[in-house]
C-alpha cells in the first residue's frame, strides 16, 4: 500500500523568508512574510490550492493565461497588452510585495513573432528579487538584463522546444546569474534530465522532495544552484 502524502503544513513566515510551492507547469505560488499570495501563469488547467492576491499570465497558450479567473483575485496582470497597442506595462505594489514586468516576444501559431506576447515578471519583496521567465522564446538581450536587475531566484523554463532550446537557456542562466535557477515547463522527466545532464558541469543540482521552498536572502547558496521542485 503507497504511504499518503499528508498535506503541506503552511506556516507562517519569518519577515525575512519567501515561500514558493510549485503547482505544476510554469504556475508557482509565491508567498510573503506579509501574506500576500500570487499565482504565476496562472490558467484553468494547473492551479494552487488557494486564492491568490495576485495572478499573473501569458499569452502563448491556454496553459500560461485564464479565461475565467478568479473573481476573489484582486490584481489580474497579463503579460500582453490585450488591445495590441503595445508592451504591457505593470508595476504593482502590494503590502510587502512589488510586481513588474520586463516584456519579450514570442513566436505566433503561423510561425511569426508575436512583439511582447510574453513578460517576465519580477517580484520583489524585501532585499529578495524572484523572476519569473514565463514563455520565454528568444536569448535576453542587453536591454532586458538592465531592466530586469539583479535576480537573486529564477524560475525558467527547461523543455527547449515550445520555448527557447536548452543550450540558449543556459546562456541565459549564465547571465543572469541567479543564486537558486528552478526549472519548470519540462513535460516530464526525461525531458529534465536532458537539461540537468547539460547543465551538470556548471552547477550543483539539489533535488527536493517537496514542492516548497523557503529561503531567504543571507540563506541563498553561495553560488548559482540548480534546485528541481517535484512536478512537471
Amino acid at each position: 500500500m503507497a504511504a499518503l502524502r499528508l498535506p503541506i503544513q503552511r506556516a507562517n513566515l519569518a519577515k525575512d523568508e519567501v515561500r514558493l510551492t510549485f503547482a505544476g507547469h510554469a504556475t508557482f505560488l509565491i508567498e510573503t512574510p506579509g501574506g500576500v499570495k500570487v499565482a504565476t501563469d496562472y490558467n484553468d488547467y494547473v492551479r494552487p490550492q488557494v486564492t491568490p492576491d495576485i495572478a499573473t499570465m501569458n499569452k502563448a497558450h491556454s496553459t500560461h493565461n485564464s479565461r475565467n479567473p478568479d473573481p476573489a483575485i484582486k490584481q489580474v496582470l497579463p503579460g500582453w497588452d490585450p488591445t495590441g497597442a503595445g508592451p504591457a506595462k505593470h508595476d504593482v505594489t502590494m503590502g510587502d510585495l512589488r510586481v513588474r514586468n520586463v516584456p519579450t516576444n514570442i513566436r505566433s501559431y503561423s510561425g511569426s513573432t508575436d512583439f511582447d506576447g510574453n513578460s517576465i515578471f519580477v517580484f520583489e519583496i524585501g532585499e529578495l528579487c524572484i523572476a519569473h521567465l514565463g514563455h520565454l522564446h528568444h536569448p535576453l538581450e542587453p536591454g532586458h538584463l538592465r531592466a530586469l536587475g539583479r535576480v537573486d531566484v529564477v524560475l525558467f523554463p527547461v523543455d527547449g522546444s515550445y520555448t527557447l532550446d536548452q543550450e540558449g537557456m543556459l546562456d541565459v542562466l549564465k547571465s543572469l546569474q541567479a543564486r537558486v535557477m528552478i526549472p519548470m515547463h519540462f513535460f516530464g522527466g526525461g525531458t529534465l534530465n536532458r537539461f540537468l545532464a547539460r547543465s551538470q558541469d556548471l552547477w550543483p543540482v539539489e533535488r527536493r522532495e517537496q514542492p516548497v521552498i523557503t529561503v531567504t536572502k543571507a540563506g541563498l547558496p553561495a553560488k548559482p544552484t540548480v534546485i528541481v521542485l517535484p512536478g512537471n
